[in-house]
């Protein structure tokens, strides 16, 4: 999808992005997407903690590695970065003007560490009245675990998401699981850009600006959803069922001769095309399992002969014939066989941009499929500071001689 020039749904807004590593960058790589003005504010010399978290790292066109680390590369596509001490006096003030200049800040620092330095929000609420000032942190400004550091890993756990995700208790290798990615930190990063995208809402109908108070706990529960219901219902905690179902079978993974699908048998109509493309329809006529509720109950009896019984073709096969027989199944795609995918290429999900380094920095496109104004990836991750002289310039007046005078005495 082509966007026109110029149509861009957030062309009018400016972000002060000053958060690092995930949550806040993730958020504000959304905006970026939307095609928001996004000015990252990075450490001198040292920059988004995720520049340094590899390997791997982005490759020249020599295939030599780079500075630049895919885990950087990953959130922070769109943005100008720019190089600030916002510890000197200078640095702070240089904040306080580009608050001014923009519509949006981002922060993920500690509970009250920017208000040290006067640019928490009710200190730049007094330089811009109607300013959307956002905070990320683990467990929220205020509550007994305010100033606590948090970690995904652990929001994870203590959110109750590593509860119900894993293996059976009673089975091989069962026991408490963290997702593969950091879900707490993506998903925060997400209701932390609908929440910006609100404020922004607001504002623009009534003038007034607001603080936006993200925890990644408050998240982690939240995204639970119908778990949360059903023991707020019941007042049973659900507990772990690895990639099985509580109520039906069968409805979870096994292994082919050369990998993984999913099979995910709705009603006995399904299960019956099912086990009689295997060659098993004796398997309906046992009226242990007919239906799904004695499925259910004789689940450790009739599994292990369904698992011996997809083990005798490969993935594609069963693939196939599950298709033709109107079964719900999938396969259990590596990331090489993801990217190849027919229809993850034909939905353009794979975006090669270039790159100051002179490499093409392989990146993944937004999925935010919009007709009037679809998300624009024409910019790469920027190298650290590659912006400062621009920033300090357009937007803030700067000349050249007053730059260097920042950069001598480190500020910039």
């Amino acid at each position: 999808m082509t966007a026109l020039p110029g149509k861009k749904a957030l062309g009018h807004i400016r972000v002060l992005d000053l958060t690092r590593v995930l949550a806040g960058p993730w958020c504000a790589q959304n905006l970026a997407d939307l095609g928001a003005d996004v000015i990252k504010v990075e450490r001198p010399g040292a920059g988004d903690d995720t520049r340094s978290w590899g390997p791997p790292y982005l490759r020249d066109a020599d295939g030599n590695d780079t500075s630049e680390a895919a885990y950087y590369l990953a959130a922070n596509r769109g943005k100008r970065s720019i190089t600030l001490d916002i510890a000197s006096p200078e640095g702070q003030q240089i904040v306080r003007e580009l608050a001014r200049q923009s519509d949006v800040v981002l922060e993920n620092y500690k509970v009250g560490q920017l208000k040290k330095y006067g640019l928490d929000y009710a200190s730049l609420k007094q330089e811009k009245p109607d300013l959307v000032y956002c905070s990320i942190t683990g467990f929220g400004q205020t509550g007994p675990y305010a100033q606590r550091a948090g970690y995904d890993f652990i929001i994870q756990g203590m959110g109750g998401f590593m509860s119900i995700t894993g293996e059976r208790d009673d089975l091989p290798g069962g026991g408490p699981q963290k997702a593969g990615v950091a879900i707490s930190d993506l998903m925060t990063g997400m209701y932390a850009t609908i929440a910006v995208m609100a404020a922004l809402t607001h504002r623009d109908r009534t003038g007034e600006g607001q603080y936006i108070d993200m925890a990644l706990l408050d998240v982690q529960v939240a995204m639970l959803a119908n778990m949360n219901t059903n023991y707020l219902a019941s007042g049973n905690p659900p507990r772990r069922w690895g990639n099985a179902h509580p109520n039906i079978v069968p409805y979870q993974t096994f292994a082919t001769s050369d990998g993984h699908i999913i099979v995910a048998v709705g009603n006995d109509g399904q299960y019956r095309r099912f086990v009689e493309a295997g060659g098993r329809p004796d398997l309906v006529a046992d009226e242990r399992f007919a239906t799904n509720p004695m499925r259910v109950r004789h689940r450790d009896t009739l599994v292990p002969l369904l698992a011996d019984m997809v083990a005798t073709k490969t993935k594609q096969q069963w693939i196939d014939a599950l298709e033709a027989a109107g079964v719900p199944c999938g396969p259990i795609n590596n990331l090489d066989e993801v990217f190849d995918n027919p229809q993850v290429v034909a939905r353009g999900m794979r975006v090669d941009l270039p790159h100051p380094t002179g490499a093409i920095v392989k990146l993944v496109g937004s999925p935010m499929k919009m007709s009037a104004t679809p998300p624009q990836h024409d910019m790469s991750p920027p190298l650290l500071g590659q912006h400062t002289d621009d920033v300090l310039r357009d937007v803030l007046g700067r000349n050249d001689q007053q730059i260097e005078a920042l950069r001598s005495k480190r500020v910039v």
